[in-house]
């Protein structure tokens, strides 16, 4: 099956391009560049193999995991699985091995492809799974005997022998294109699963207001666990541009990197900026390659908004919103130096109008619109809607709800309007975001209780950068804070665990959390 007869698929029009320009670069990694036509034809002899290692009954995998970083097993393999007719499934090493096993399990993959550098966790990984999946290993020329991992297992040799596929398995707009995992207010990750329409919804709208061209140059600085990754693979690649893939010293320290590899368009959470403006990064002029400067995943102060205008004075600076079920961005807002510091609200930049074709609902608390500037609950509807959680109905019936014949989603956050805008003002719920990433405060507590903490509170405290953890029991702050960091990736481990004899509790009987900070306040202040 052609690109042409797919209009839909998300890798088709990355495709598309290897047959326009099959020598131009499609993915920079250190000193490594790798062309369209050598991506195209490494992912070719992946998608074989992985059709011949497993299917469920119609020539086809149904989920492929990525487990790798950074390298480009990371990126070549999310083609792999897609021309495949596969869903792919991002994992990430650095998370703790137990979490990275639910996820694995929860996604009941078929096969999971392993660069160099992760492939040491599997033997743990895999260890008594009852179903594990087959093992593709690109950067291993030999891989670990398969019978020790009970699993099919191919190394570099194979793959690279392998014939690359021509004829492509045919993927629809409500197939998957990709199942995220997200952090769960239960304990443990949910699953968003995102299709083929989801995304091309996504990457039409884009396309619209940014005008992509082959020349265009991509920042990668997310994990691929993080949805706002897909923007920079796709929407590169969707028109032939290049993604430079960069690593967490040149991410903090961007302006020579930019400089020298041409990035024409950034992408990144506002958190990466604002530590470059306490550093003093942000100098005048110093990013002048720039054409457009884009942050998402958290708010955006007005004061990072500026200086980074200023760094890059050639681009256009965008705040944009949206959580993983919506799609990696269904709002933006565009930052005007001369105006936009009069829009700011909390002195952070408005997250601005939903795109063309989704549909917007700020309700109370029983889901009824409120008048028009009040505050509520931003709820969405439209193509970039994911169909619900995976394998979670229950989950499903509880954020997603019809309104005069539309399937709306819950944001949880708090938004009003302000002319045109909406101005974003918090959670109605646990959910809090910790260096871009979506994390529920109850899924750590859950933690904590397991770990033998009789009663849990979690909160961002003394800043938005930071989870405090407030307990009650007999263990010491010191095992709690153990047992989170062998739990939960590093970014959700609580960077403080107070222990009290009890918790405070207001009138209704729940807990005190406005009284909890203020006795943080207070001890801090006393150990000062």
């Amino acid at each position: 099956m052609t690109a042409t007869t797919q209009p839909t698929a998300l890798a088709a029009g990355f495709r598309r391009h290897v047959a326009v320009h099959p020598d131009r670069i499609a993915l920079t990694i250190g000193r490594r560049h790798v062309t369209y036509a050598e991506a195209d034809a490494t992912a070719r002899r992946w998608a074989t193999r992985l059709l011949q290692a497993c299917s469920d009954g119609d020539g086809r995998p149904r989920r492929v995991g990525v487990f790798a970083h950074r390298s480009e097993p990371a990126y070549l393999g999310v083609l792999a699985a897609l021309y495949a007719g596969a869903a792919f499934v991002p994992l990430n090493r650095k998370f703790p091995l137990g979490r990275t096993r639910t996820m694995l399990e929860r996604a009941d993959l078929d096969a999971l492809i392993v660069d160099r550098a992760s492939a040491a966790q599997l033997p743990e990984l895999l260890a008594g799974m009852a179903r594990p999946p087959a093992l593709l290993l690109p950067g291993d020329d030999s891989p670990a005997d398969s019978s020790a991992l009970g699993v099919p297992v191919l190394g570099a040799a194979d793959l690279g022998r392998a014939p690359e596929l021509r004829e492509l398995p045919e993927t629809g707009p409500d197939d998957l294109a990709y199942l995220l995992f997200t952090s769960g207010s239960t304990g443990t990750p949910k699953g968003v699963p995102v299709t083929h329409g989801n995304v091309r919804a996504f990457l039409d709208t884009n396309q619209a207001r940014y005008g992509i061209t082959p020349d265009d140059r991509f920042s990668q600085t997310f994990d691929q666990t993080f949805d706002l990754s897909v923007f920079d693979l796709f929407m590169a690649w969707e028109h032939g541009a290049r993604v430079c893939a960069m690593d967490p010293i040149e991410i903090l320290a961007p302006a020579k990197y930019l400089e020298r590899n041409g990035i024409t368009v950034w992408f990144s959470v506002p958190s990466v900026a604002a530590v470059l403006r306490r550093r003093g990064g942000l100098k005048p002029d110093t990013m002048p390659t720039l054409r457009w400067s884009l942050f998402c995943g958290e708010a955006l102060p007005r004061a990072t908004a500026e200086e980074w205008q200023a760094a890059a004075p050639n681009s256009v600076v965008e705040n944009l919103y949206g959580p993983t079920e919506l799609t990696i961005a269904c709002s933006a807002y565009r930052w005007d130096s001369a105006t936009s510091p009069a829009d700011c609200v909390h002195d952070n930049v408005p997250i601005g109008r939903l795109y063309p074709g989704l549909h917007g609902l700020v309700v109370d608390e029983g889901l009824a619109p409120v008048a028009d500037g009040a505050t509520g609950e931003l709820c969405v509807a439209g193509p970039q809607a994911s169909p619900g959680y995976w394998r979670a109905p229950e989950l499903t019936a509880e954020r997603f709800f019809e309104h005069a014949g539309r399937t709306y989603y819950r944001t949880g956050d708090l938004v009003r309007r302000q002319g045109a805008d909406l101005v974003c003002l918090g959670r109605n719920d646990q959910q809090v975001k910790v260096g871009g990433h979506r994390v529920e405060l109850g899924e750590i507590e859950a933690v904590l209780r397991r770990a033998g903490a009789a009663e849990a509170v979690c909160l961002l405290w003394p800043d938005d950068s930071a989870v405090t953890a407030v307990v009650t029991g007999p263990l010491p702050a010191s095992d709690l804070a153990d047992a989170a960091a062998r739990a939960l990736p590093a970014y959700m481990v609580p960077k403080a665990v107070h222990v009290r004899d009890e918790l405070p509790v207001n009138a209704n009987g729940k807990i005190d959390r406005g009284a909890l900070r203020q006795w943080l306040g207070t001890r801090t202040a006393t150990l000062a």
